[in-house]
């Protein structure tokens, strides 16, 4: 049994795989709250509405982003912790969760994935089929130009902020959170016949607020991790 976790977002998105049966829940967890409450509480509820215990855990496989910084750093730090006790681990981006769930959903490539980066910034990435782009970090302004004509498609909170700029989502799903842990159980059961990965690293592409303010600090991190943000 694969429990798959996604916890860069302000909704957790869990699911468990057993073969050909899946059980998912989509958490909301909200702004001034923590993921780190709301997390393994989840996890044991949704072991127990699949009536397995941790002895029937086979691996896990947990988005590593690009997200919020502490969030995403709570599902992999709970992802490791359980790959301390023999478990194996699988790592997976936002943005290819979401181009899974969009081809879940049917919808074909190729498309650009539009994610929040903050301070007036989007991350992106062209996919089709696999990711046909380097992840980047651009100014809002830019994207006009840069994502050159093709389809986007952003999670719906995010769409206040694209709209000015680059009109209506063209890319529609009919309910965002249920196409969101369809894709996360298909990633689950690819990630069974992958080579597992040890340490799961976090995938960020901007520096962190501490960094910005204490540039000596990053002399202090790990090489794994330096490389981590490096992305």
């Amino acid at each position: 049994m694969i429990l798959g976790i996604d916890s860069t977002t302000e909704r957790l998105h869990l699911a468990l795989v057993a073969g050909d049966r899946a059980w998912t829940r989509g958490i909301p967890v909200g702004q001034g709250h923590s993921h780190s409450h709301a997390l393994l509480p989840a996890i044991s509820e949704l072991m127990a509405e699949a009536g397995a215990g941790p002895a029937r855990l086979t691996g896990v496989a947990a988005c590593v982003g690009p997200g919020g910084f502490t969030s995403l750093r709570i599902g992999v730090a709970t992802a490791e912790g359980l790959a301390l006790t023999g478990l194996p681990t699988w790592g997976f981006s936002a943005f290819e969760l979401r181009a899974k769930a969009l081809g879940e959903a049917g919808v074909p490539g190729p498309f650009w994935i539009l994610l929040d980066g903050q301070r007036q910034e989007a991350f992106v990435q062209k996919w089709g089929g696999a990711a046909l782009s380097e992840a980047e970090r651009r100014p809002m302004a830019s994207l006009p130009h840069h994502l050159g004509g093709l389809p986007w498609w952003a999670p719906q909170a995010f769409h206040s902020r694209l709209d000015p700029i680059l009109g209506p989502c063209p890319i529609k799903l009919p309910d965002e959170g249920d196409a969101t842990l369809r894709g996360l159980v298909a990633l689950c059961r690819e990630r069974v016949g992958q080579v597992p990965e040890s340490p799961l690293v976090p995938f960020y592409l901007r520096e962190t607020d501490a960094e910005v303010n204490f540039p000596a600090a990053s002399t202090h991190l790990s090489p794994a991790l330096r490389q981590g943000l490096a992305r």
